[in-house]
């Protein structure tokens, strides 16, 4: 699973998503789409080999703000499409641990539910709703052979990681593998998490600080457990969810079936 990383200098979560089978045993293509964390980091190199994948789009569903604080470097040849799925950042992946601690206190499990009202939020937020709307606009429009559409947020997990959840759904991939897919971002960024955090102790910050912080940074079964609970309460399923509230049509979901997948 993990040779979906892609191998991205300066920057974290950069993963392919071809190669994933379907239900009905076609396969999605590869250099079609990525998802990832923030590019502001990215190397000349990183730009270069981004390009030469053929990256033409770069979806980025940050907040204004997050966007001010860390523009994207843009690959060449790619087009930027800002569509933020919040108007803040609420998975509140740019702030620092002492931010967190002073608003989060002295509950450890304060992260967890945060993150759990995010997760509703992504569902149900006519905002999101409006954005995740878009990026399947895009996606449809992404129809030419071998030029990959990128997503991201910042840390590539939480705005993302429900991006990728609903396409690989609308594609007809199992459960069992979306939700693989979902907790990756656990194993290709468990060594940068483990140095950050240990960081945050050696600089004197307090345990629940950092279980707080932990929590805004990794991806948790709760979490989409959480999404998948109110997909059932507003739609019944997830079919009903493109449907109903993301305004696919049954033609949309052939399309992006035809774009995307392996014949049969």
């Amino acid at each position: 699973m993990t040779t979906r990383l892609l191998k991205i200098e300066s920057g974290h979560n950069f993963r392919e998503l071809g190669g994933y089978a379907t239900q009905d045993g076609r396969h999605l293509k590869y250099h079609k789409v990525i998802r990832a964390g923030h590019l502001c980091d990215l190397s000349t190199t990183d730009q270069q080999k981004l390009t030469a994948y053929g990256v033409r789009q770069d979806v980025d569903f940050r907040s204004r703000d997050e966007v001010d604080k860390g523009p994207d470097r843009v690959p060449q040849q790619a087009d930027y499409i800002f569509n933020p799925i919040f108007a803040v950042d609420e998975t509140r992946s740019t702030e620092s641990a002492a931010q967190i601690a002073a608003t989060l206190k002295a509950d450890p499990n304060a992260g967890y539910q945060q993150m759990i009202k995010v997760y509703h939020n992504l569902i149900t937020d006519p905002h999101a709703q409006k954005a995740f709307r878009q990026f399947f606009a895009l996606l449809l429009a992404n129809d030419k052979d071998n030029e990959a559409l990128l997503f991201h947020c910042t840390g590539g997990k939480d705005r993302t990681g429900i991006g990728a959840y609903l396409f690989l759904n609308a594609l007809g991939v199992d459960q069992r593998t979306i939700r693989e897919d979902y907790l990756l971002t656990n194993t290709v960024t468990k060594t940068y998490l483990d140095e950050f955090l240990t960081s945050l102790r050696n600089k004197g910050e307090s345990e629940i600080s950092i279980q707080n912080t932990r929590s805004f940074w990794v991806v948790e079964p709760g979490y989409l457990d959480q999404a998948e609970h109110d997909i059932a309460e507003t739609s019944g399923n997830v079919h009903n969810f493109l449907t109903n509230i993301l305004d696919l049509s049954e033609n949309d979901l052939r399309d992006l079936r035809r774009i995307y997948l392996t014949a049969e």
